[in-house]
């Protein structure tokens, strides 16, 4: 019996895959728990369109970030900082103060996406990447002023 795939099972398939399996299987265990549903012409149709849909969606969305990167590069931030005598910072800048820096210069990037070496705990110049999936991935300058 033909089905497609709802949920990811172990060891049969991903999400969306179309596979055969006995009518048995299917009757007791996907079906039931709707891991898959009966693979009719019509359904088959309707999921290779959502597919295709999908695939449109993540295309434009790379294309997005590819030109978001090509903006990011060479971007300098400076971020503004309590310091004691020796250039030693009163705490860290940590990846939430760079997102809300790229929020004011006007860029809109999520906290997560930004990678530290290591946290900046003293003035002066510091390199961040800003990774966006897929081998995307943007260095900057953070500069940390008093």
């Amino acid at each position: 019996m033909k089905v497609i795939l709802q949920k990811d099972v172990k060891n049969l398939g991903k999400v969306g895959d179309l596979v055969n399996v006995s009518s048995g299987f299917a009757r007791n265990y996907l079906f039931p728990r709707l891991l898959a549903s009966e693979a009719t012409e019509k359904r088959v149709k309707e999921f290779e369109h959502l597919r295709a849909v999908a695939e449109v969606k993540k295309k434009k969305a790379v294309a997005e970030r590819q030109e978001l990167i090509k903006k990011l590069q060479g971007v300098q931030l400076t971020v503004k900082a309590a310091a004691g005598e020796s250039d030693k910072l009163f705490g860290t800048v940590t990846t939430n103060d760079l997102s809300n820096e790229f929020e004011k210069a006007g860029f809109s990037i999520d906290r997560r996406d930004i990678v530290l070496a290591e946290p900046i705990k003293m003035l002066g110049q510091h390199k961040a990447i800003v990774k966006l999936g897929e081998g995307l991935e943007a260095e900057v300058t953070v500069s940390v002023e008093r």
